[in-house]
């Protein structure tokens, strides 16, 4: 495996400063905030740089140390306990990617506007963009010289002027161009990705130790929760560490033909993550930013071959057949334009899948299914072993229809299994126990309010009860599902049990339940149906 880097978020200065602007000398100081995705850069009020060069609180910085220069938004301060009158303080994110150690001499100067300013305000106005002004905006948002404020625009911009097809893989390009891409010198490299939406939702953890064991390369780097109770990557870290550095990471594919690792140290499609810390906080997941952002991350991976699920629900993100198949049709042309193999897959996105909702529960359920064990979620199961199984008919001396056979014969054999604890060994083995997994200890239950049947489950909602009670900072938190859609009930049996490991959070996710149970009983005519594709 290679890493190629198309541009480092941390570049080296111009030879002559800052275009001739006046740079001044302070020492740095590490200010223990976390910024999320945001440089921010602190001096005081009464510091003899904020007064002589006219800075402006939310103006744009440039710090240069060490022959590295960051850019970032300035906060001014009042209380010399934050920061000195001859310091300059760095948000965690900030000190990280300057890479100096506290109190080091740094550089300060005005910073200037980014080139692609004219683009941005001209998709602001409504207009098309062409691939090099959106190559010019995701340089300069890699290179953090957007602040919150301009990202918004941009973000917002995109979605009320939906991007045609052409412009969402002018963006998908440009994001791949910006960060790593990695090479695995093979012809066939698998992955599969899910939009989300769906608590539960942990087929990754199975596909990669079926295929893998089948002898396919599938190099696994998943996501943390953002406002789900748990990401792929908060449920592996209950079994292994999923911090790896590249030069590991690759050995461990090499070695197992899979990992499944966090894919933040990876730089892989940077501005995607800058991007989503101004997305998620509005709720904006327009179809075009969802495409950029899952292909970008795919191709910067080396995927040659990716198998999505696409969910759809009442509760899910994707509601109808129809809003599936436009999804499905831009994915596959954007897809298409860059060269990745794609099969898209719409499948049951009416409730959770699996009993458990946070790491622990979640990672109970995995581990339960390559052991063939009886208390299996079995959608679970069979949502892992169709999708595997797709994965499977990308090789050429598979038939086409055989993939899921093979993945039920690899997971009853045991072999996944064996696979998965191969895997599990090289992260670094967390000695988890899913026949005793450590929960939350404060429970508390919620109960049928009558009799009937399991007409409904607001994925929505049951998410936010299961991140109330902790999930995923508190590993041992979340909701187990004790009834399923359709599932016969009487008044007073429960439905599903909250975990919770603080007192306050208990008592949050207590509150709303009581105010929404995200459970809806009526009759077996009132459960919705849904068309899936497999």
């Amino acid at each position: 495996m290679q890493a190629q880097t198309q541009n480092a978020p941390v570049v080296p200065p111009a030879p002559n400063g800052n275009h001739g602007a006046p740079v001044s000398q302070l020492a740095l100081r590490r200010v223990a905030i976390d910024t999320w995705r945001e440089n921010v850069a602190y001096l005081h009020r009464d510091c003899a740089v904020y007064r002589a060069e006219g800075f402006q609180a939310l103006s744009k910085i440039e710090v240069r140390a060490n022959g590295r220069r960051i850019l970032a938004t300035l906060n001014v301060v009042d209380d010399l306990s934050i920061v000195g009158c001859r310091e300059l303080g760095l948000s965690e994110d900030a000190f990280a990617q300057l890479g100096v150690e506290n109190g080091h001499t740094v550089a300060v100067a005005q910073a200037e506007p980014p080139e692609s300013m004219g683009a941005l305000f001209r998709k602001i106005a409504g207009e098309r963009l062409g691939r090099e002004d959106f190559l010019a905006i995701v340089h300069d948002i890699a290179d953090h010289r957007y602040s919150k404020i301009e990202l918004t625009a941009f973000v917002v911009a995109c979605n009320r002027d939906e991007l045609d097809r052409e412009e969402v893989f002018f963006l998908s390009d440009a994001m791949v161009a910006t960060g790593q891409r990695l090479d695995w010198h093979e012809p066939l490299v698998v992955d599969k990705h899910c939009i989300g939406g769906i608590p539960g939702n942990r087929t990754s953890m199975l596909i990669v130790p079926i295929v893998a064991a089948h002898g396919m390369l599938c190099p696994k780097t998943s996501s943390r929760a953002i406002t789900s109770p748990a990401g792929t990557a908060d449920t592996m870290e209950v079994l292994a560490n999923v911090e790896l550095p590249l030069d590991q990471l690759r050995d461990i594919v090499r070695d197992h033909r899979g990992c499944l690792a966090w894919g933040g140290t990876a730089h892989l499609s940077p501005a995607d993550d800058v991007l989503i810390s101004v997305e998620r906080p509005l709720s904006i997941d327009s179809p075009g930013q969802m495409v950029a952002s899952i292909l970008s991350k795919k191709i910067a991976a080396g995927s040659t071959h990716l198998v999505l699920d696409i969910p759809i629900g009442p509760t899910a993100k994707v509601r109808s057949m129809p809003e599936a198949q436009r999804l499905r049709r831009l994915f596959e042309y954007v897809a298409q334009r860059m060269r990745l193999s794609l099969d898209v897959v719409i499948t049951d996105g009416r409730q959770p899948i699996g009993n458990g909702i946070g790491p622990v529960l979640e990672a109970r359920d995995v581990m339960r299914v390559l052991e063939n064990d009886p208390r299996a979620p079995n959608d679970l199961r069979q949502k892992a072993l169709r999708l595997a199984g797709r994965l499977i008919e990308c090789d050429p001396d598979v038939r086409g229809g055989d993939g899921y056979a093979i993945a039920r014969d690899i997971l009853d054999s045991g072999r996944a299994l064996a696979r998965m604890q191969a895997i599990i060994a090289a992260q670094g083995d967390k000695d988890f126990d899913h026949n005793n997994p450590q929960l939350g200890a404060l429970t508390f239950e919620v109960s049928a309010p009558g009799d009937g049947v399991v007409a409904g489950i607001n994925n929505l909602q049951i998410a936010r009860i299961a991140r109330l009670a902790g999930a995923p900072k508190v590993q041992g938190a979340g909701v187990d599902l004790l009834c399923k859609l359709g599932d016969t009930v009487t008044t007073g049996q429960a439905l599903y049990r909250v975990h919770a490991g603080f007192p306050a959070d208990l008592e949050f996710a207590r509150q709303a339940s009581a105010t929404a149970s995200g459970y809806r009983i009526g009759t077996a005519d009132d459960v919705p149906h849904v068309f899936v594709e497999f």
